[in-house]
């Protein structure tokens, strides 16, 4: 594969040079104004990439006399240099931390290459690596410098307990001993507080045979109270839209008599604090309500803890995980637990309902971590 910048004044007459030069076969693959450096050579830049000699072959997957198409081969190729790319990340991360692990626990530079390519954040990883090093090192003082490659099993199991340590989960609907148990779940825009919300109501409800009301304050989407008003209707479960704190303080109390009680909020943005005030001083100071955050396990770090942060005047009590199945790296979920030091509720991995919402389990968020979908593990042998 062949890569190559074009410069001109404008993109047309930079894919102009590159068509006459590589040929018709040449792709795009980018095009940008041009930086300071190469401003000089034309406005825009425009990158175009084609085969060097040899790359034309058929691939071992094409059938006998197919000839893969430009845009089959640079998937593949493209698809190969982002996986030795990621390679190269690891292995230049591995080495910039091995002289702190180095005389102790070769181990610890490719436990922390693991767990930040998984997103978790380097000072937690360090803290987390060490603590691993701290169990195996009151277990057996002369082990963890004499560890060998069939020992890494040791040090895995230890790196799991020190994950789980750090997780706290508590998959319970509900505050104490208060009757009704009422949840409310808030979060933002579009990390699935209805589904769960259902989802909840179907596996705590209606399969343990408890009555359950469905209660909506959401009336800033249009649509919103209309899908729980459906969900009601086809669960056979009782609902009501309610406009106002004052008449959802009113409604509760209307139906004590029910053993649970979900409560659907607005998915509302960081910079619409303003509207959503009344309703946070509400659920906030209520000692019967049980908060809940619902957010999504594929924000990245920064935004998820921006966003969390901006939901603390409803005073969540824990933390419910959407969308597991839409990321492979699930450090985020560990690094906002312990920031935060909320215990973890739920984990919801797609859109089926009730099967895609499970318990919140420290063994889970650990096997996740060390061992997701991403398919990085520290092996055992």
């Amino acid at each position: 594969m062949h890569v190559k910048s074009y410069f001109a004044n404008t993109v047309e007459d930079a894919m102009a040079m590159a068509r006459q030069e590589l040929g018709p076969d040449a792709m795009l693959v980018n095009s940008r104004r041009s930086s300071l450096e190469t401003r000089h050579l034309g406005a825009y830049e425009v990158v175009f990439v084609t085969e060097m000699a040899g790359d034309a072959q058929d691939s071992p997957t094409t059938a006998p006399g197919q000839k893969r198409t430009p845009s089959d081969r640079l998937g593949q190729q493209m698809a190969e240099l982002k996986k030795e790319l990621e390679g190269m990340r690891r292995s230049i991360t591995r080495q910039s931390l091995a002289p702190a692990w180095r005389d102790s626990n070769p181990q610890g530079a490719d436990a922390f290459g693991l767990l930040t390519a998984n997103e978790v954040s380097p000072e937690l990883a360090r803290e987390m690596i060490q603590g691993a090093e701290s169990r195996i090192a009151k277990a057996a003082p002369s082990k963890l410098r004499t560890m060998q490659p069939a020992d890494k099993a040791g040090f895995h199991d230890a790196l799991v307990e020190e994950v789980e340590s750090r997780c706290k989960v508590q998959p319970v609907l509900g505050r104490g001993e208060a009757r009704p148990r009422i949840v409310a779940l808030v979060g933002p825009p579009g990390c699935g507080k209805t589904t769960t919300l259902v989802k909840l109501a179907v596996t705590y409800g209606l399969a343990a045979r408890r009555p359950v009301m469905l209660l909506s304050v959401d009336t800033y989407r249009v649509a919103a109270a209309e899908q729980l008003r459906s969900y009601s209707a086809i669960l056979g479960v009782g609902f009501q839209l309610v406009e106002t704190v004052a008449a959802l303080a009113q409604t509760i109390e209307e139906h004590r008599g029910k053993e649970l009680i979900f409560l659907d909020t607005p998915g509302l943005a960081t910079a619409e604090a303003a509207h959503y005030s009344t309703l946070a001083q509400f659920l906030s100071t209520r000692e019967d309500i049980d908060t809940q955050m619902v957010v999504s396990s594929s924000m990245k770090s920064a935004d998820l803890s921006r966003v969390v942060d901006s939901f603390e005047v409803f005073r969540p009590q824990r933390l419910i995980f959407t969308k597991l199945d839409e990321t492979g790296s699930f450090g985020p979920i560990l690094n906002e637990a312990v920031r935060t030091g909320k215990p973890l509720s739920f984990l919801a991995t797609g859109q089926r309902i009730p099967e895609d919402l499970e318990a919140a389990a420290s063994g889970r968020v650990a096997g996740l971590i060390l061992g997701g979908t991403s398919g990085l593990a520290i092996s055992a042998a």
